[in-house]
């Protein structure tokens, strides 16, 4: 389990370096774009097959380590979602992106038709309106942006209060334990004591007895 563990943890590590590239490579190249995301979708993929591996190989895990284990794995599964999500953001940027490019090449190959308008009216209009377009995409990207990033922080957030609330009922049931445990003591205690009373008093006795049978005898 310890192998498959490791292992697992150096494909979200490989993933997070993935993501570099990714970032790196911009708008630069479509198509490696594209070949980086792929390649992080399927490590994705196989790092929470090992998860579901490792939920497995739990249960044979000897109790006393199988809580460790358990935080492990839960924080392992933690980062892939949020790796998912991230790579889901990007592929949508990258969508946005080419849909914009496309719109611009569209409107800068449109044709316009003779009219009554001057070549420099006609000149004046079209870069007025290229770059109205160019801000509107601006902006509504920003506003995606924050979207997207808003709803990774709300994922992000169900996530550890899933995980903190799973670490509370684990730590209520140790102390639930150990209350046992120290009521258990105390009671294996109280037997020790009546037990020692027990035994003095009937020294005392058998010695009463033995001196009034030579007292009496004598």
């Amino acid at each position: 389990m310890e192998n498959l563990y490791h292992q697992t943890n150096n494909n979200v590590k490989e993933i997070e370096q993935s993501f570099q590239r990714l970032g790196q490579i911009g708008q630069t190249n479509p198509e490696e774009t594209l070949d980086v995301e792929n390649a992080i979708q399927m490590k994705i993929t196989q790092a929470n097959s090992n998860c579901d591996r490792l939920d497995v190989l739990l249960f044979k895990v000897p109790p006393s380590q199988r809580q460790s284990w358990k935080l492990r794995v839960d924080q392992l599964k933690y980062d892939l979602r949020h790796l998912q999500t991230a790579l889901q953001h990007a592929r949508e940027r990258r969508q946005r992106r080419q849909q914009e490019l496309s719109e611009r090449e569209q409107l800068l190959n449109h044709r316009f038709t003779a009219n009554s308008a001057a070549p420099a009216e006609t000149c004046l209009q079209l870069d007025y309106e290229l770059q109205h377009h160019t801000q509107l995409g601006n902006a509504h990207r920003g506003v995606d942006d924050m979207i997207a990033s808003g709803s990774g922080i709300l994922d992000s957030l169900v996530s550890q209060r899933m995980t903190l609330g799973g670490a509370h009922k684990r730590i209520q049931a140790i102390g639930s334990t150990l209350g046992l445990s120290n009521h258990t003591m105390k009671l294996i205690e109280r037997r020790l004591v009546e037990d020692r009373r027990i035994f003095w008093g009937g020294v005392v006795v058998t010695l009463l007895v033995i001196g009034l049978i030579v007292y009496f005898l004598v």
